[in-house]
């Protein structure tokens, strides 16, 4: 019978969030990339380019706040608001491109802004989520929102970038004003339970009450700090491979030309959708206590994935060098997708609903700071080993067999945790 249950469609509110969410991540996506390409366009400088990237990049740490907002009022139309917001914001800049100020300063405003709202929107996404869904399918609806992510990111650059030779900014900064509407009339008919909680005073005391009570529950919670720990060591180890690491590897060390490149990243972007996608199915293989044997995999596929950039093997030719490597990352990044969301659910179904836009939101930003400083280290270690780069790489599946060894002893019981 439990099976039968598994089967049954989404409801039609989870179907809505799903199509809201397609339409306004494609829409961010899209204008931030046609953007920053706007800005090299112009100015001719990649500094310029790579301060925007980073500086858009900063509100995900205000994702706490988002997720005590989130917890505080209705999601749905937490959700309806921001997107109509996100359009407001687009349409008055499309007005000031249509008078001829496209200032890299009003264009660094733009994405700021439009990140720091998406920052306050992603909590009431993945708070809303377990509202949505039964229990037993929340791997499969974690995996289809994060699948939707995933596909955005690769599909912007590509459709942005025939968009952007094709119709131009100020086009796509209408297209992207569009999808932002749609996506909030689309989520306008979605119904997300809500019950109002009790107030106490001004609300903004309340929110950072609220907050302290978010931190306060991750530190406590012995099981829920260790998803984050693991959560953050992931994007501090692994991420940076795939963003630092992998561009050097292709380019550099294999020389590969534009269109290998591509097709080689490309893969890796694909692998990762692939994993968010087949959560259904490794959903009921998936265990707290067997979680250890998943990092494992990761270890023992970056062995191979150093061979692969070994001299002896680099001098077989470029395609058994290249298509080793390309093979273990696919495998490592649908591991690692496969990890995280796993780690998304588990905490999803251990966090009370009054606190789960907090605690998401809290993951998320202590996660996603790991980033940068792998990034950091990355280039640095990379330039050093430049002359022996599959180096790197086994100091990393070393690292990776450590972490095995600690999530099999602190994870051994924890089960009973959940």
């Amino acid at each position: 019978m439990q099976d039968n249950i598994g089967l049954k469609p989404f409801s039609k509110d989870f179907n809505l969030m799903v199509i809201g969410q397609m339409v306004s991540i494609l829409g961010s996506a899209l204008l931030r990339f046609a953007l920053a390409l706007y800005v090299l366009d112009i100015t001719g400088r990649a500094d310029l380019f790579a301060i925007l990237f980073a500086i858009s990049s900063l509100p995900f740490l205000l994702s706490p706040l988002g997720g005590a907002i989130a917890d505080r009022f209705n999601r749905r139309n937490l959700m309806v608001i921001f997107d109509f917001i996100s359009s407001f914001i687009v349409f008055c800049f499309f007005l000031l491109l249509s008078v001829g100020n496209d200032s890299v300063f009003i264009i660094g405003i733009v994405m700021t802004l439009l990140a720091l709202i998406s920052a306050m929107y992603a909590p009431a996404v993945m708070a809303s989520i377990p509202q949505l869904v039964q229990e037993n399918r929340l791997e499969q609806a974690n995996g289809i929102v994060n699948g939707i992510q995933a596909l955005s990111n690769v599909a912007a650059p590509v459709l942005g970038g025939v968009l952007y030779g094709l119709v131009g900014l100020e086009m796509l900064v209408v297209i992207s004003c569009i999808f932002f509407f749609l996506s909030a009339i689309v989520e306008m008919f979605m119904k997300i339970p809500f019950v109002k909680r009790e107030q106490h005073g001004h609300i903004v005391p309340t929110i950072l009450s609220d907050l302290k009570i978010g931190f306060t529950f991750v530190v406590k919670d012995s099981f829920i700090l260790k998803c984050m720990m693991l959560a953050a060591l992931l994007n501090l180890i692994l991420t940076p491979l795939f963003v630092v690491g992998a561009p050097i590897i292709l380019r550099v060390t294999m020389d590969s030309s534009d269109t290998m490149y591509g097709i080689g990243m490309g893969l890796i972007d694909f692998a990762t959708i692939l994993g968010a996608l087949c959560m259904g199915f490794f959903a009921k293989k998936l265990h707290v206590k067997t979680m250890y044997l998943w990092v494992l995999v990761v270890a023992l596929l970056l062995a191979p994935m150093a061979l692969s950039i070994m001299p002896f093997v680099l001098e077989m030719g470029y395609y058994p060098s290249f298509t080793l490597f390309i093979l273990c990352a696919l495998l490592i990044a649908m591991d690692v997708t496969i990890i995280s969301i796993f780690v998304i659910t588990i905490v999803q179904k251990k966090t009370p609903n009054e606190n789960l836009g907090k605690v998401m939101a809290i993951i998320m930003a202590i996660s996603q700071c790991m980033v940068p400083i792998g990034q950091v280290i990355y280039g640095v270690v990379f330039e050093t080993f430049s002359m022996q780069i599959y180096l790197p790489i086994l100091f990393i599946s070393l690292a990776m067999v450590l972490m095995t060894i600690v999530t099999h002893r602190i994870w051994k019981n924890a089960d009973s945790e959940v």
